[in-house]
């Protein structure tokens, strides 16, 4: 856990992203499954913890969507790390499979709309801009 949160990705100041080449299998690589398992498991949860840093303030609740709501030891990690409430997407009320979807689907209305998806306070662009160009097939 220690190499996988030794990673300068975690000290840089937002607007930041990641992508799937930015971390590698290695520190978990000669582990048992149980054992690697538990790793990941661990280090979403330190490198969530981790984001705080640079919050303004410490959110009051966390609400949890996708897969991993259904991880009882992932959201027992998240409870121990973070300050407030950790929930899940339906414990508020919105659907947790399918929240991704739909917010990619908000995002794609907004940009056939030509109104903007990127902001300077969220992504760190010089002005708002929209995601680009709509493909409609002839």
């Amino acid at each position: 856990l220690e190499d996988l949160m030794d990673n300068r990705f975690f000290a840089e100041a937002p607007p930041k992203s990641l992508d799937r080449f930015d971390f590698t299998i290695a520190p978990v690589y000669k582990l048992s499954v149980e054992d690697g398992a538990a790793t990941l498991t661990a280090f979403t949860a330190a490198s969530i913890a981790a984001s705080c840093v640079h919050l303004p303030s410490a959110p009051k609740k966390w609400v949890v969507c996708g897969g991993g709501r259904h991880n009882p030891t992932l959201m027992a990690a998240l409870a121990e790390r973070l300050s407030g409430d950790v929930v899940t997407a339906e414990d508020v009320g919105l659907r947790g499979d399918t929240l991704e979807a739909e917010a990619f689907a908000y995002l794609a209305v907004r940009a056939i709309r030509g109104l903007p998806l990127s902001f300077p306070s969220t992504t760190g662009v010089s002005e708002a801009v929209s995601g680009g160009i709509v493909h409609r097939p002839d």
